[in-house]
């Protein structure tokens, strides 16, 4: 697929972050675009900067809200786009919907754990499952699934647990690379990528939390301070002396210094994602951390979880592990 004018593409998380990109980057070379997302509002606001260059005769942008991680919620989805839209196919599936946290099987609950790996894994297994057939009846067609270099390498750091968005985009990676061979026997006018990135500046971090805790608020409830003095705690920082309000302006700095002070803009990343899709590619790294992260990975397995690997990568590209 060398250009996507008159395609019609489906991403899901659009209300935001890499999925805000996709669907304006998309939208400027002439492709339709079909976004969900659980709020509407960030929804609208894409396709408000989508249409501030003024969209193609005939150019479709639709918004609608669903959950990933609930099956009837993405074949309202599918109906709805095959109304909307007035197709029954469509040629890219970008099931890039996720969210961060909760990542302890010992510190976090069951639900928020599940909360995390359902959206993060159920969400492209569930996407894939729904929109297979639409893709199918495309002369050609391409299914991208956002992993993580976190589906290399399962962790943040030494002082973090990251279990539920880690197995997570393992299991994104896995099932991506083995869709490569099922793709070819079974449907090979449809191609697929999964994507690696590495830091990327978007809001995640807050969005995880108003996810999970199922508020818009601003605000750490207290439970979420007690996690966040044990998180900060784990990373050698004594918070005896801090305040509650000291740990909740911790928390809304790392919030804006990840979306803000990232080395690869959400932007930046879209451009590289939609490349690799025009190449061919079927593993994308995003980000020159992401690339690093898979030599360092790769040279040296055995050392990839200890605190001497941790501190040189982190010295070498400039993250703040944990």
């Amino acid at each position: 697929m060398k250009d996507f004018a008159g395609k019609i593409a489906v991403i899901t998380g659009g209300g935001t972050g890499m999925g805000r990109e996709l669907a304006r980057q998309l939208v400027a070379e002439g492709c339709n675009v079909a976004m969900c997302d659980v709020s509407a509002d960030a929804m609208a606001e894409t396709k408000s900067l989508c249409e501030v260059e003024k969209l193609p005769q005939g150019l479709r942008v639709t918004t609608h809200v669903a959950d990933v991680s609930i099956e009837d919620q993405l074949r309202r989805f599918r109906d709805e786009i095959m109304e909307q839209q007035a197709t029954d196919r469509i040629h890219l599936l970008f099931n890039n919907a996720g969210i961060g946290g909760s990542g302890s099987l010992f510190t976090n609950s069951r639900e928020q754990w599940e909360r995390t790996f359902n959206i993060c894994w159920g969400g492209v297994y569930l996407g894939v499952r729904t929109f297979l057939p639409l893709l199918m009846k495309a002369d050609e067609a391409h299914i991208v699934n956002t992993s993580s270099v976190n589906g290399f390498w399962a962790s943040v750091g030494m002082g973090v647990s990251h279990t539920a968005y880690s197995a997570a985009k393992f299991a994104v990676k896995g099932f991506t690379e083995a869709l490569i061979n099922d793709l070819r026997l079974n449907a090979p006018h449809i191609k697929c990528s999964v994507v690696m990135p590495g830091h990327i500046g978007t809001s995640i971090v807050s969005n995880s939390r108003k996810i999970q805790s199922g508020t818009e608020s601003e605000r750490l409830s207290d439970n979420e301070i007690a996690l966040a003095r044990q998180r900060l705690n784990g990373t050698g920082i004594d918070t005896a002396p801090m305040s509650d309000e000291d740990i909740q302006n911790i928390a809304l700095d790392r919030a804006r210094s990840f979306r803000d002070e990232a080395p690869t803009s959400a932007a930046a990343a879209v451009k590289i994602i939609l490349d690799g899709v025009k190449a061919e590619r079927w593993r994308i790294l995003v980000g020159a951390d992401a690339e690093r992260l898979d030599q360092r990975v790769r040279q040296t397995p055995e050392q990839a979880y200890t605190p001497e690997f941790y501190q040189s990568f982190a010295a070498e590209v400039g993250w703040k592990l944990g």
